[in-house]
Formats: C-alpha cells, sequence, structure tokens
C-alpha cells in the first residue's frame, strides 16, 4: 500500500470514528483521544492528520456535505422535468434522508455548531442559495418555505430527541410535505396576497356596534 493509500485510509478512519463518538457520546466528547481510540489509530497518527478537534469537524463538515449534496444532485435529475417544484422537492427529499440517515450531516452540523459557530458560514450560505432557488420556482413562496421549514422541524426535533413521532410518523409526514397535490389548494400567488392586503388596509379598522 502506497503512503497516500495508507494517509487517506487513515483520515477515513479518523472522521467515521469522530462521526460515531458525537452520535454516542455527543460532541463534548468528541476529542483526539477519544478519536484515536475509537479508530485504532496512534494518536501521532490522528494529529498526522489534524492537528486540532476544530480541523476534524470542518473536515467531517465537508465530507457530509459533499455527500448530501452528490444526493440532492442525484435527486434533482430524477425529478427537474416532474415536479412543479424541483428544488423544494429536492431539498425536502435531502433533509428526509439526513433525519433517515444513521450518520446523518446533522450530526456534524450540530457538533461544528458547538464548537465554533464560524464553522456554520459555508452550509449558511449555501442553505441561503437554496432557498432562493425555492423561492423563484414557487408559486407561493411563503408556502414553500412552510414546507421547508416543517421538513427542519422534524429533522431537528428528531436529532436532539424531542420527537414523540414514531419512524412511521416521520417517514408518512415527510411524504406528505413531497407530496405536491396536498398543498395545490393552499397556494396564494404573491399577486394574490398583495392584492388582499391592500384592500385590508383600504377597509380599515372595522367600528364596533
Amino acid at each position: 500500500m502506497d503512503n497516500a493509500t495508507r494517509s487517506e485510509r487513515s483520515r477515513n478512519a479518523a472522521l467515521e470514528a469522530a462521526i460515531a463518538i458525537i452520535a454516542r457520546d455527543g460532541p463534548g466528547r468528541l476529542t483526539l483521544d477519544a478519536i484515536a481510540r475509537e479508530s485504532g489509530l496512534s494518536k501521532g497518527g490522528v494529529m498526522h492528520q489534524f492537528r486540532t478537534k476544530e480541523a476534524v469537524l470542518k473536515a467531517l463538515l465537508e465530507r457530509q456535505m459533499v455527500r448530501f449534496e452528490e444526493f440532492s444532485n442525484d435527486y434533482m435529475a430524477k425529478v427537474s422535468a416532474t415536479s412543479a417544484n424541483p428544488n423544494l422537492a429536492t431539498q425536502l427529499a435531502t433533509v428526509r434522508e439526513a433525519a433517515t440517515s444513521p450518520n446523518s450531516a446533522a450530526l456534524a452540523l450540530v457538533a461544528a455548531m458547538v464548537e465554533n459557530p464560524n464553522l456554520m458560514a459555508l452550509p449558511r450560505e449555501r442553505e441561503m442559495e437554496r432557498m432562493a432557488a425555492i423561492r423563484d420556482e414557487a408559486a407561493d413562496p411563503d408556502l414553500a418555505m412552510l414546507r421547508w421549514a416543517g421538513a427542519m422541524g422534524l429533522l431537528l426535533s428528531s436529532l436532539f430527541g424531542m420527537s414523540p413521532l414514531s419512524n412511521d410518523e416521520h417517514q408518512r409526514l415527510f411524504a406528505r410535505l413531497l407530496d405536491d397535490a396536498q398543498w395545490a389548494g393552499l397556494e396564494q400567488p404573491a399577486v394574490k396576497r398583495a392584492a388582499k392586503s391592500g384592500a385590508a388596509k383600504a377597509a380599515g379598522p372595522r367600528k364596533r356596534a
């Protein structure tokens, strides 16, 4: 085995150990010593790949972002020709994948947030780009944002152990969020909402009898 291959295997082993520690013990228990014990690498071997805990979290976050970016691209390719809201559908499906994946990107996000909030700048910027694309394609941008927020709520409540829902209930709710037909009757295009708002302002406050 050449040095490059050996180094790549050590790096991957350290990252897999890190996500296992975060999932089992929480981000506060993630240390270079813990990674060495979990992975079977020496402390020096871990430090050869990552000099600090923050470097581990950054690499883990970047790796998980690449993984879910690949999932998003594949899903977008499947639904772009059939969905009225392909960006929304892709984002909802990606959040569902994160919620059901045992080594999800969400764990890396939480760990990074706890260790150093500045690490969240890159995923936050990418999320803003996705939201802009969702708004641009939607007949009712507010409703699209509500569907996205519902999916994120399911993910985060599950991640923090706050959800009273079973796995079957989670899957059923995600399926409903993804089903455009369930929401078509609730859509209020921006022009219609603006007209309603203008009419309400023109009417002014009602007087009591």
